[in-house]
């Protein structure tokens, strides 16, 4: 099997990730091993060519609205991949707050950091005012990017309202990203929108299409669903109202998760957009994660339909 740089570097289609948070920054040491454990367990021998660590952050600025689960803040994903996941063997993606650092201390923690494969995320709102930028944070890594292989952030909903995340995108290929990861994509309409203005754009501009990681993530309450909402995630209200209604809300929505995939490995099998899918859980119930194993492996029956 090729390994993942291989696949990414190639712009190949896919591509399989899982997505993971840290455990709390107060958990005690016990705990985290007994939770990296069980992770290791779930995750051996399923079919993902790389883990994704997520490096979270306060997002309470970016909205107004009281958040569904209250924020605490997590392990550095380095940290939690060094100490705790290293029986797991594969490639770690490792998120990377850059708002958080100084010019200075964000040259050190790359020139320190020996991770292969690293995802820039900025602010979480465009109020923040602490450290660094994206834009500066992608200036000062150019110098190392032959020790990495470097990730981008995108959001299909801001195409939605602004119409230039294909833009956005080709930006930060420019800046040295040779993938991306996107925000859970529950509205699948707007997702093509996107994909569709990536495409053109980059073909009327001679430019290489690189690959797009689309995220999904099992919804098992109510609370779970609002959180998302929250979050920024667009549902269309068709779809909020069946999975509001439904007698099985976890069940529905892996088969909302499953549609979706579907549609978009068809949408992209016809124009040869590289794509790919990270499988996450952002809630902490059994069920939920199950939901995401569940579906992690529903994956491995449809994988040959979109290499």
């Amino acid at each position: 099997m090729r390994h993942l740089k291989e696949k990414i570097l190639n712009k190949e289609s896919g591509i399989i990730l899982y997505g993971l948070t840290p455990p709390k920054i107060c958990s005690e040491e016990e705990k985290n091993h007994q939770i990296a454990t069980k992770q290791i367990e779930r995750l051996t021998g399923s079919p993902i060519d790389g883990l994704i660590l997520y490096d979270l952050q306060d997002e309470s600025a970016r909205n107004n609205s009281s958040r569904p689960f209250p924020f605490i803040p997590t392990l550095a994903p380095e940290i939690y991949s060094n100490n705790y996941l290293s029986a797991l063997d594969v490639p770690k993606i490792i998120y990377k707050s850059v708002s958080k650092f100084t010019p200075e201390g964000f040259e050190d923690w790359i020139r320190k950091n020996d991770d292969e494969y690293i995802v820039f995320v900025g602010a979480p709102s465009g109020n923040y005012t602490s450290g660094i930028s994206l834009k500066q944070a992608y200036e000062i890594s150019k110098k190392y990017h032959n020790s990495f292989v470097l990730g981008g952030v995108t959001i299909p909903e801001r195409h939605s309202v602004k119409k230039n995340e294909h833009i956005r995108v080709c930006g930060k290929i420019e800046s040295g990203c040779h993938f991306f990861i996107s925000q859970c994509v529950y509205d699948v309409n707007g997702t093509k929108n996107f994909l569709s203005d990536y495409y053109y754009n980059s073909i009327n501009n001679n430019k290489e299409l690189v690959p797009i990681i689309f995220s999904l993530t099992p919804c098992g309450s109510r609370k779970t669903l609002e959180f998302m909402k929250w979050l920024g995630i667009q549902i269309p209200d068709w779809l909020e109202n069946d999975l509001s209604h439904s007698n099985n809300i976890l069940s529905s929505s892996l088969k909302a998760c499953k549609n979706i995939a579907t549609e978009l490995i068809e949408y992209c099998s016809e124009k040869n957009i590289p794509i790919g899918f990270n499988i996450e859980s952002i809630a902490i119930r059994k069920e939920e994660i199950d939901a995401s194993i569940e579906l992690l492996h529903w994956f491995q029956s449809v994988r040959n339909e979109f290499k």
